[in-house]
C-alpha cells in the first residue's frame, strides 16, 4: 500500500510485542501473547568517529545498493522476457515460467527496500513497484463477494473488461492501456488500495484471486486468459494481455530509473547527493532505513496487521502465496547493510567496509549483540520459509484457528522488535541519539 512515512518516536529499551487475534474492522476479545522483551546493553560514550573509516561505509552503502538495485532490474528483465514468450504462445508451460520469472525477481527487489527509509529519492518511487494491499477488481474480473478495501469507487472498476470506468461522478478513458496511462489511476479517488501498477499488479495478472482463504493454495489463473481470439477465457484477452505487457514493460523502465540514481560518478544522481553530505548523516540514514524497516513496516504492516485480523487480503504476496520469502529477503536487507554483504545473483558476494567494523571499534559487545540478534531474526524467518516449503504457507499460519503458525509469526515478529532495539544501540554506539525508527504507527 502507498505509505506516508510516520516519524514517530519508539522507546525500544523495554519493548514487549502482545499480539491477539481480531476481526478486521472490528476487533474481538483481546487475548494476550507472550510478551518478547529486550534490553540491549548500554553502549560507553561513543569516540569520536573516524571521518575516513566512515566515508567508505556510507560509500560502500552506496554500492550495495547499486548492485542491489542492478540485481532487480536485470531479474526484471527476465519476468520481461518471460512475459513476452507467454503472450507470444500462452499455455501452461510458459505461464509457469512467468511465474517462476515473477518469483525470481522478487528475491532482489525485496533486498532493497532497506534503501527506501532515510533515502526519499527510493521511497518516493517505492510506491509505484510494490504498493499493497490492492483492490484486484480495479484491474479484472474478481468474484462478486470479494472483500475490498471498504468505501474504495474503484474496487471493481475492471479496467481489463472496460474502454471507460467510472469512478464516483468521474469518468475516465482507459482504451488504450499504457504504463503512462496506468500508473495515473494509482491511487484513483484517493484510495490507496487502487494500485494499477507493480509486482503486485502482475503479480494478479499471472495468478489471478487467491480464493482459498486460510486453506492451502495460490491463485490459478488459466493460461486461457492470454489466448487471442477463439479460446480466450475471461473475456476480454486483448487487453488483459496489453496490460500485463505495459505493466511489466513499466516495471523495468522504473527499475532502470533508479539504478541509475546509484551509479558511481555522475554529477547529478541521488548517490552523489548522499556521498556529498557528512559521513555522519550517511549513517544515520543507514541505520534509521534497517530500524525502520525492521520495525514499522516488516514486524507492523507486513506481519501485525496481518496476523491480527487472521487477513490474508493483508497478506503481502496474497495471489502467489510467496509471501515467506519476500519477508525473508526484506530481513536479509537489513543484514546486508550491517554486514556491508551481498550476495548477488550470479552467486558471488560484494562485500567491503561495514556498519558492523565501526560499531565493533567503538563497542564489541554492542556489534556482537546486533550481529546475533540478526542471526536470530533470520532463523525465526526461515521457519516460514520452510513451513512454506512444506505446505503451510503464511495465509494457513495466520488463520484464528492455527495457534501454533500464529506462534511462529508471533516470534519473528518478536525477533524484529528486538533486533530494532539493537540497531539503535549500534547507532548510539557511533554517537547517533535519538533514531527513532519509524513505527508505522504499531504500537510494541
Amino acid at each position: 500500500m502507498l505509505r506516508t512515512p510516520t516519524w514517530a518516536t519508539v522507546t525500544l529499551l523495554a519493548l514487549a510485542v502482545s499480539l491477539a487475534g481480531c476481526e478486521k474492522e472490528e476487533p474481538l476479545n483481546q487475548t494476550a501473547a507472550p510478551q518478547a522483551t529486550t534490553q540491549a546493553p548500554a553502549a560507553e560514550a561513543a569516540p569520536k568517529l573516524d571521518d575516513t573509516a566512515a566515508k567508505a561505509v556510507v560509500n560502500h552503502y552506496a554500492d550495495l545498493a547499486l548492485a542491489v538495485f542492478s540485481d532487480a532490474h536485470a531479474a526484471g528483465v527476465k519476468l520481461q522476457q518471460a512475459v513476452d514468450a507467454l503472450l507470444a504462445n500462452p499455455g501452461e508451460e510458459t505461464l509457469q515460467a512467468a511465474r517462476q520469472a515473477w518469483l525470481a525477481a522478487r528475491v532482489p527487489y525485496m533486498q532493497t527496500e532497506v534503501f527506501r527509509f532515510g533515502n526519499a529519492v527510493v521511497d518516493d518511487w517505492e510506491g509505484q513497484l510494490n504498493a499493497w494491499p490492492l483492490d484486484e477488481g480495479l484491474i479484472d474480473y474478481v468474484q462478486g463477494d470479494y472483500q475490498h478495501a471498504l468505501g474504495n469507487p474503484g474496487a471493481t472498476a475492471n479496467i481489463v473488461a472496460n474502454r471507460e470506468i467510472q469512478v464516483g461522478e468521474d469518468k475516465i478513458d482507459v482504451s488504450e492501456i499504457t504504463g503512462e496511462k496506468l500508473a495515473s489511476l494509482n491511487e484513483l479517488a484517493g484510495s490507496e488500495a487502487n494500485v494499477a501498477t507493480g509486482y503486485h499488479a502482475i503479480e494478479f495478472l499471472l495468478w489471478g484471486q487467491d480464493l482459498n482463504g486460510t486453506n492451502p493454495g495460490a491463485g490459478q489463473r488459466p493460461a486461457s486468459d492470454f489466448v487471442e481470439g477463439e479460446g480466450c477465457s475471461g473475456d476480454n484477452c486483448d487487453r488483459r494481455r496489453a496490460y500485463l505487457k505495459a505493466a511489466t514493460d513499466l516495471l523495468v523502465s522504473d527499475l532502470a530509473e533508479m539504478v541509475g540514481q546509484w551509479q558511481a560518478d555522475q554529477a547529478d544522481n541521488y548517490r552523489a547527493s548522499l556521498l556529498a553530505e557528512s559521513a555522519g548523516n550517511g549513517l544515520r540514514k543507514m541505520l534509521f532505513g534497517m530500524g525502520s524497516l525492521s520495525l514499522g513496516e516488516l514486524a507492523g504492516e507486513r506481519m501485525k496487521v496481518a496476523l491480527e485480523a487472521n487477513s490474508t487480503e493483508d497478506e503481502h504476496d496474497c495471489f502467489s502465496d510467496n509471501t515467506h520469502n519476500s519477508h525473508f529477503y526484506n530481513a536479509k536487507g537489513i543484514r546486508n547493510v550491517y554486514l556491508g554483504e551481498y550476495q548477488r545473483i550470479d552467486g558471488t558476494t560484494l562485500s567491503g567496509p561495514s556498519l558492523s567494523s565501526l560499531v565493533a571499534a567503538s563497542s564489541p559487545e554492542v556489534d556482537s549483540t546486533l550481529k546475533t540478534d540478526l542471526e536470530s531474526t533470520e532463523a525465526k524467518l526461515q521457519v516460514l520459509v520452510e513451513s512454506a516449503n512444506n505446505g503451510e504457507a503464511f495465509d494457513q499460519l495466520i488463520a484464528s484457528d492455527n495457534a501454533e503458525g500464529q506462534e511462529k509469526v508471533r516470534n519473528a515478529i518478536a525477533a524484529l522488535v528486538k533486533q530494532t532495539s539493537a540497531i539503535e544501540q549500534a547507532a548510539a554506539a557511533l554517537g547517533i541519539s535519538d533514531l527513532n525508527p519509524d513505527t508505522a504507527d504499531h504500537e510494541f
